[in-house]
């Protein structure tokens, strides 16, 4: 059987890396495959580095770097036919690795991603914004065009095609990574067959708003950097609507038109609410509909704040983690 490099970033995640080591370690014995562990540390200030030592891995220790930068130096040093990138607070299913019988055997797919499931102990914002982008089990395969994922799984030949991470990015490197992949004619496959475990779930309000904020940011980067598409313009043209509505209906309140500004304010949730429904109805669960719509009315707002503020060169400064 191959070998395999698993490549994690990582950044103050004490917490977290024993679990995340221990799970990817376990599902190469129960595949029965070779497997080196690469942690590329961007300067964490707690005991994340020793943690990883102690289980095994190989850590490099590169501060200030962006996330994609961070990927490549773990790829350039991985030594692994196949290539694994996963986020240091992710648990991954004894049964991950098997999936490369498949790969190996020139199966459905040629870049894997698992989808995403909370501990039980996640607060019901966190847990409803990690399954507006799961699957029903009835779904368990999927090609999609690209991998919004923590986990990615890939023949090492198909990352060096396309030349790894794009360095440049602070945040959505994954997902620019995985479009360029299926440009250049790599088949894409989100499994829900079994499922990942995101144990670095938004554990207040605050947070969840922040990492939003911080994500929504790379919208601009991504346009500049992958060229124009409806599929990139969608989102933040939406949230901008949302804005110019909110900002007519203000107005319309201060000139003494109270009904006018009603209906502008009525007009500002339906965007929400089609994303919600959109999102929710595989789900047919009625609470996770009202949940989402709510998140992504915020959402909306935090998205067309962030993408104002790229374009004024205004960066929202994240240590890159992974």
């Amino acid at each position: 059987m191959s070998r395999i490099s698993i490549v994690i970033p990582m950044y103050n995640e004490a917490r977290h890396i024993a679990r995340t080591l221990l799970a990817a370690q376990l599902a190469a014995d129960a595949a029965g495959i070779e497997c080196e562990l690469i942690v590329v540390d961007n300067g964490s200030q707690d005991q994340g580095p020793e943690i990883a030592r102690q289980f095994g891995a190989q850590v490099l220790e590169l501060p200030g770097l962006l996330i994609g930068a961070l990927r490549n130096r773990g790829a350039a040093l991985a030594s692994g036919e196949w290539l694994a990138f996963i986020d240091a607070d992710i648990e991954m299913p004894e049964n991950w690795l098997k999936l490369l019988t498949d790969l190996e055997g020139g199966g459905p797919a040629d870049v894997i991603g698992l989808d995403l499931h909370t501990p039980a102990q996640a607060p019901w914002y966190a847990d409803a914004w990690q399954r507006r982008t799961s699957r029903p089990a009835t779904e368990p395969l999927q090609r999609v065009q690209w991998l919004p994922s923590s986990n990615l799984l890939m023949d090492r030949r198909w990352f060096d095609k396309v030349g790894g991470f794009n360095e440049t990015l602070r945040t959505g490197e994954d997902k620019e990574l995985t479009m360029r992949l299926a440009d250049a004619g790599a088949r894409l496959l989100a499994v829900n067959e079994s499922v990942a475990l995101h144990w670095g779930y938004e554990g207040s309000w605050r947070e969840w708003m922040g990492k939003e904020m911080w994500r929504q940011g790379s919208h601009l980067e991504l346009l500049r950097t992958h060229g124009p598409s409806l599929r990139l313009l969608r989102f933040p043209l939406l949230s901008i609507a949302a804005w110019l509505i909110d900002f007519l209906a203000i107005s319309a309140l201060f000139d003494g038109f109270p009904h006018h500004a009603a209906m502008m304010m009525q007009l500002t949730v339906l965007p929400a609410l089609a994303l919600s429904l959109r999102q929710s109805a595989k789900h047919r669960d009625v609470l996770l509909t009202l949940q989402l719509w709510g998140l992504h009315w915020v959402r909306l707002h935090l998205a067309g704040a962030a993408f104002i503020l790229n374009l004024c060169q205004w960066n929202v400064r994240r240590p890159a983690r992974g």
